[in-house]
């Protein structure tokens, strides 16, 4: 094997890809030769060209993620675009902030919707194309810092992104051995639109970079390399982890 991390020839669905995680680890899996199709709600332009440039092949699938519906369209619109799939990124998420003593239902429902639900069913139908293609595949589902604590005031965030690693561990004891390898990344605390109230709160924002011991707000280059590994021939015998790429946090 003279590049364990070479995956040229492959197609990555990458969902949420417009901006931020997804974009970066879009970009990551391009650079490191996969062609790429971004399933969301908005054209990802920025993704589109970075994805470009870096040499690889870029295609998009408008759908929302809020409903399981769109799934078995979604993966047979990636099969037509580029004949086979090779690697699922399930990074679209949302998130809503409350009081525990407060939380509506309805932002319940819609962050399990897009987190947990539509992941573990986009999950299913990919690993069925895979079985019929015959040649296994990489599964990567984003988990977080609140898949190992508990957080404040983000409830339904917090037990979906719990839910998200425990599903990957049950899919990697059931998938293992038909060649499919089922992980997730776990990012700390990053600079994206879910994390700008944090960012922009004077005090939480002081408080969260003293427990970081790199100091910084992690930027979506910063997951490329763990994506990419994970994606790779070189993770083939990596099964039901959730890697933490976080700076540190939970060290501290």
């Amino acid at each position: 094997m003279s590049n364990p991390f070479d995956l040229s020839g492959k197609v990555a669905l990458v969902t949420g890809a417009n901006t931020g995680i997804g974009q970066g680890i879009a970009v990551a899996l391009a650079q490191a030769g996969a062609s790429i199709v971004a399933v969301g709600r908005s054209t990802p332009t920025d993704t589109q060209a970075a994805v470009e440039a870096a040499g690889a092949n870029f295609a998009f699938v408008s759908a929302d993620l809020g409903t399981g519906a769109p799934v078995a369209e979604i993966v047979e619109k990636v099969a037509a675009a580029f004949g086979r799939i090779d690697i699922l990124v399930n990074n679209a998420g949302t998130i809503r902030r409350a009081d525990a003593l407060e939380f509506s239902e309805t932002d319940w429902d819609d962050v399990l919707d897009v987190n947990l639900k539509t992941p573990f069913f986009l999950a299913q139908a990919v690993a069925k194309k895979f079985i019929a293609q015959g040649s296994g595949g990489k599964i990567i589902n984003i988990a977080s810092m609140l898949s190992f604590q508990g957080g404040i005031r983000v409830v339904s965030y917090t037990a979906s992104k719990s839910g998200i690693a425990g599903v990957t561990k049950l899919l990697a004891n059931e998938w293992a051995a038909k060649g499919i390898n089922v992980n997730a990344i776990a990012p700390g605390y990053f600079a994206t639109n879910n994390t700008e109230a944090l960012r922009a709160d004077e005090n939480r924002n002081r408080d969260i970079l003293a427990r970081i011991p790199a100091a910084r707000w992690g930027s979506p280059s910063d997951l490329g390399g763990a994506a990419v590994f994970l994606a790779s021939a070189a993770a083939d015998y990596v099964h039901g982890i959730t890697l933490p790429v976080d700076g540190g946090w939970l060290a501290r």
